[in-house]
């Protein structure tokens, strides 16, 4: 019994003693003699050890389930936040949806309303059309009436000249010394003057009445052209001004103005720093190099990073990037204009006309718009319009590598459409579009007129005063260095001059010389754009007095 109380003893002090590891668990010592008490003691100890681990563990789960309903609470309550969230994006979607949905809906109303006008505009164009025709129609019918009416005339005269005929071979039978050969001569003679005379007088009736008509067609062809094609006209300027950040105009020019002569070094570009806040202008004729140094000086104040060295690798990857660019514009070009099957090279250098002048006109600019003039006048006289289309975008190419070659640039780019395998209808409206070879083709002429009416429109060109009037004096100067001419007046803004000639020393037919005279020196002593209009004027005056 002593030793039952003893192991009582022991195991309420391991209970009541502070949690520790079983294993480690030290009992004082019992002096406990029977080992059959000692086993029960153990026995006993294990049980605690067990109930107190059970115990433990079941803290540590009410922990573990409470700590989980809290963070599943904290889960509910992100979840409802998160779909709160996700309901007002949508909304927003939703309002952002339908205000899209509706500006679209409004372009659309516009392009359609757009659509409307241009429909209407061609439906009176084709009412025009059909008045040309009927009045056509009327002055045919009119002109068939006087051709039947003059062959009757022709008959009758006919009639006539047989029995004057007859008569005079009567009256040369009876005449002394004549033989009936000679008879038949003189009267075949009178007959074959007169009815020449008759044939040219009719022949040149009808020419003069088909150059009015001619010419009155071709009026409206082109007219209905200009009208339909309303490109606008943007003069190139010769500067681009580029915007400073505050303080970066003095790392820009660099200590002594070292970093603008290595930027002008390497772009060929002049930098004017001048008294304007926050920009600098960079100055050159030539578009390309222009813009390579706008680049290369934007991405430099971008990085803020400017000297010598930098400026040198700036340029050369702006130049790289310019590349890129070049074969873009080309690509976009003929996208827009829907021509296909065009060699990349011929695409490059399309590319590169956007960055080419012609007396301030955008070479490019005014490719596209020939392209549009002549498709245009094609389709009013039922020629190839894709053709056409082609010819006048391609009309200039020359001028992309004309620095590089030498010739005119319908002469380089006759060879260059040759070379990437363009029709030889292309080749010859290239060649032809100045009058320098004779054209083979009807689309020929159509890139010519087309050429000449985009370079000859209101504000298509640049030209200084000075330049401007050197050129109207030169072209007097040149009229009025032929012998007989009085008095030379350029006109039209120097697209006309007007010669009046001393009639006592300049007939008619030497007036026609005079005239082509000047256009051959005009052609040869001068440079002007578009084409000049020659005319000779002799006029003689006759006055009397009745007393």
């Amino acid at each position: 019994m002593r030793d039952c109380h003893v192991a009582r003893a022991c195991a309420e002090r391991q209970r009541s003693a502070p949690r520790t590891d079983i294993s480690v668990v030290k009992v004082r010592r019992c002096q406990i003699n029977n080992p059959l008490i000692s086993a029960i003691a153990g026995i006993a100890l294990l049980f605690a050890g067990y109930f107190l681990r059970k115990y433990l563990a079941e803290q540590k789960i009410g922990r573990a389930e409470k700590k989980s309903r809290q963070i599943l609470k904290e889960t509910h309550s992100q979840a409802d936040s998160i779909r709160k969230e996700a309901h007002l994006e949508a909304k927003e979607l939703l309002l952002k949806l339908r205000t899209d949905f509706e500006a679209e809906t409004k372009e659309r109303r516009k392009e359609l309303h757009s659509s409307e006008r241009r429909l209407n505009q061609r439906e009176r164009n084709l009412d025009r059309k059909v008045d040309i025709l009927e009045k056509q129609e009327a002055l045919l019918s009119t002109r068939t009436r006087e051709i039947a009416k003059n062959e009757e005339e022709g008959k009758r005269r006919k009639e006539e000249l047989t029995a004057l005929i007859e008569e005079e071979k009567r009256s040369l039978e009876r005449a002394a010394g004549l033989s009936r050969e000679q008879a038949k001569q003189a009267l075949f003679a009178r007959f074959t003057e007169e009815v020449r005379r008759e044939s040219a007088n009719l022949v040149s009736r009808i020419i003069e009445e088909a150059k009015e008509t001619g010419e009155k067609k071709a009026r409206e062809i082109i007219t209905s052209a200009i009208q339909r094609c309303s490109a606008d006209q943007v003069v190139e300027s010769s500067v681009s001004v580029v915007s400073l950040p505050d303080e970066m105009k003095g790392r820009v020019i660099g200590r002594e103005g070292r970093n603008i002569r290595a930027f002008e070094a390497a772009t060929g570009v002049d930098l004017i720093v001048d008294d304007t806040p926050e920009a600098v202008t960079l100055s050159s004729f030539n578009i390309y190099r222009r813009e390579v140094a706008k680049i290369a000086l934007e991405k430099l104040i971008a990085d803020g990073r400017i000297h010598p060295g930098r400026i040198e690798e700036i340029v050369e990857k702006s130049e790289k990037g310019m590349e890129k660019t070049i074969d873009e514009v080309g690509k976009q070009t003929i996208f827009e204009l829907g021509i296909t099957m065009v060699h990349p090279e011929m695409v490059r250098l399309l590319g590169r006309l956007k960055y080419r002048t012609s007396y301030g006109q955008n070479v490019l600019v005014h490719s596209r718009e020939v392209a549009y003039l002549a498709a245009l006048m094609a389709a009013e006289l039922k020629l190839d319009e894709r053709l056409a289309k082609r010819a006048g975008l391609l009309h200039d190419i020359g001028k992309a590598v004309d620095i590089e070659q030498e010739g005119t640039h319908p002469q380089i780019g006759a060879k260059v459409a040759s070379r990437y395998n363009e029709s030889p209808v292309i080749i010859n409206a290239i060649a032809g579009h100045h009058g320098d070879v004779e054209a083979t083709n009807p689309i020929t002429p159509l890139i010519a007129a087309a050429d000449s009416i985009s370079a000859t429109r209101p504000g298509a060109r640049r030209e200084t005063l000075e330049g401007y009037i050197k050129r109207l004096e030169k072209l007097e100067n040149i009229a009025a260095s032929f012998k007989g001419v009085s008095q030379a007046y350029a006109i039209s803004a120097g697209r006309e001059i007007r010669v009046i000639v001393k009639p006592e020393e300049i007939s008619d037919s030497e007036a026609t010389v005079l005239t082509r005279d000047i256009t051959k020196k005009i052609e040869e002593g001068l440079e002007y754009p578009g084409q000049v209009k020659v005319t000779v004027i002799r006029e003689v005056r006759t006055v009397d007095y009745a007393k």
